[in-house]
């Protein structure tokens, strides 16, 4: 057992990476590593200046070779360093090929597809065989939506103008610039925003890297949620869509209560949250249904070390399960 004393000073991130066969059978992709002749879960340590997602998203690429996006998070584990009084900790994404082929490399030399019937016999830890259970609790077909709050731009009463007009302070450009990596990671495709100013701020670095429009959503201001939050929820569930990852940026007063509402409608309990600025939830949607709600606080901050602090990933699945 751990001294429950030593924290988490090694922080790596991986993913359970996934495909469907053209028989509709789900796959789980696990790598050889010859310097220790196991098989895993896809994994690797933090850089400097990473995020757990970047990681993961970077880690899958330079052992498996393909480009994935991520969905649901799966959960961390936690273990000693042999021949050290260090602890691991390693968060876990569900992950999707996206495009790419294998190639062996100085880490991997395998890569295996097994099929999530068999994998369970394939891997060589306890702990990767925990994420691939977390993994299976939920439909692996998973619609992702990606709700922002917006980053921070000072006090209202500092600013002489219309409130909807009031920018992004510096804190809150360099919050919007570190998001735009992330949600990367995560697939996004598309661009929406409420009309205030600091709230399209907040998503024009994502959407500059993408060459996209930002979709202006009235519904998602504060004013327009307050005057018809029905209409405004109905908009959000009309965004969500399987192929395509959207990012929509909204307010501290519209996230946490139209997300109190769906996630009542739909049977999940929300993990507890700040929804502080530059903050972010990422949805899992199946069959029209909210069945996992994953908050984004702590983790997106860059880590300037290998071993600082663990970071922070809170999630919720729904209930059925």
């Amino acid at each position: 057992m751990s001294d429950p004393r030593v924290k988490a000073n090694i922080l790596a991130a991986g993913a359970v990476l996934w495909r469907r066969t053209p028989a509709g059978a789900v796959e789980v992709a696990l790598v050889h590593r010859p310097k220790y002749d196991d098989w895993s879960l896809p994994k690797g340590k933090l850089d400097p200046g990473e995020t757990p997602m970047v990681t993961a998203v970077r880690e899958v690429a330079e052992e498996t070779g393909l480009h994935s996006r991520l969905g649901r998070y799966l959960g961390h584990v936690t273990y000693p360093v042999t021949g050290h009084r260090k602890l691991k900790r390693v968060d876990y994404w569900a992950a999707s090929v996206a495009e790419g082929e294998f190639v062996p490399n100085s880490e991997v030399d395998q890569l295996r597809w097994q099929r999530v019937d068999r994998v369970m016999d394939q891997l060589s830890y306890p702990m990767d065989r925990t994420m691939v259970r977390n993994f299976l609790r939920l439909p692996p077909d998973t619609a992702t939506l990606v709700l922002v709050r917006h980053a921070k731009a000072g006090r209202r009463e500092r600013f002489r103008g219309p409130d909807d007009e009031r920018p992004l302070e510096k804190a809150g450009r360099d919050q919007a610039a570190a998001l735009t990596p992330n949600l990367l990671a995560f697939g996004a495709a598309e661009v929406y925003s409420a009309p205030p100013l600091r709230c399209v701020q907040t998503v024009e670095p994502l959407a500059r890297s993408l060459g996209v429009e930002i979709g202006l959503e009235p519904l998602l201001s504060e004013s327009g949620y307050a005057a018809a939050p029905d209409d405004t929820l109905a908009r959000v569930r009309e965004l969500v869509s399987a192929p395509v990852v959207r990012a929509i940026c909204s307010q501290g007063k519209v996230i946490p209560p139209l997300l109190r509402r769906w996630a009542e409608i739909d049977g999940v309990t929300l993990p507890p949250a700040r929804n502080r600025k530059g903050s972010m939830w990422v949805l899992s949607i199946a069959d029209g249904r909210l069945v996992a709600a994953d908050h984004l606080d702590k983790a997106l901050r860059a880590h300037g070390h290998k071993h600082e602090a663990a970071p922070g990933a809170k999630s919720s699945t729904n209930g059925a399960r």
